[in-house]
């Protein structure tokens, strides 16, 4: 499947520019057990991808790779036309502070408040004045439509929804380049959820983001996706069957005649408990 001959007139008419992560021939073992296997793809600058797929399929693994914070057990990733391994260490951490990461369950520290939370990374890699941080701090607060009054809050006093529009803003306190979502609407509600997927758009308008979401929701994909990727898990491939079983826009998802494609994304579990069953 060749990733690199996707053009700008499959990405809803938006403009796409050059590749700035590329995974080249990646698999990732954990002891005896693959997860990745032989995996190609390239994310080109200011586009949407999506990543869905069954859970363990290894959609998480690879936002990890991508970030560098695991390396493949084979294969190669770049980044902005580098590969990571002629990179050194102090490169690699100056890089990484071109994206932001929205972690599965917004990750926030207990002991920090709101604006603590936000500001870490600031405080920890620039030089920024406090007056200088806590404007960002508060624009970034606006920007996931919460008050400044939260600055004061701890996580443990935020609803589900509210812990993750801090994880964003987090995310883009130091406005990434890239921005990665790792099941961003994960235990919200139908409203919450649009409220996220809204934040996901709205954070592409206002700034040049490229933006790689992982997601299980099918109105995410609906909503956001200029580019859906599909995986599959290896335990359900023959050895010389592709892990992507589906590349191209979300409409063609939708209408997919490949049976993996359509019952997962029609939500249709009849085939799988089917396969269940008889294994």
């Amino acid at each position: 499947m060749n990733f690199d001959a996707m053009t700008s007139e499959h990405y809803h008419g938006s403009q796409i520019g050059e590749p700035v992560i590329e995974l080249r021939h990646v698999s990732r073992t954990f002891g005896s057990n693959a997860v990745l296997r032989d995996l190609s793809l390239t994310v080109h600058r200011g586009e949407t991808l999506v990543l869905i797929g069954e859970s363990g399929c290894g959609k998480s693994v690879m936002l990890k790779l991508i970030m560098g914070m695991m390396e493949p057990s084979n294969g190669g990733v770049s980044w902005f036309g580098r590969p990571l391994k002629s990179r050194s260490e102090d490169e690699i951490h100056s890089d990484r502070l071109r994206f932001g990461y929205l972690f599965q369950s917004a990750a926030l520290f207990d002991s920090l408040t709101v604006f603590e939370n936000i500001a870490f990374g600031l405080r920890q890699n620039t030089r920024m004045s406090e007056l200088q941080i806590t404007q960002i701090v508060h624009e970034r607060l606006r920007d996931v439509g919460l008050p400044t009054s939260a600055s004061s809050k701890k996580p443990a006093e935020l609803s589900g929804g509210m812990k993750k529009r801090v994880g964003l803003a987090r995310a883009l306190a130091l406005s990434p380049e890239i921005v990665l979502y790792d099941e961003p609407t994960t235990g919200l509600d139908p409203i919450m959820t649009d409220i996220i997927n809204e934040l996901i758009l709205r954070t592409r308008e206002r700034r040049p983001v490229t933006s790689i979401v992982v997601t299980h929701e099918m109105s995410t994909v609906r909503k956001v996706a200029d580019r859906v990727v599909m995986l599959y898990p290896l335990s359900r491939l023959h050895p010389d069957e592709p892990q992507v079983v589906f590349e191209g826009t979300s409409e063609a998802a939708f209408q997919s005649p490949d049976p993996r494609v359509s019952q997962f994304v029609h939500g249709q579990a009849r085939e799988r408990l089917l396969e269940l069953a008889a294994a």
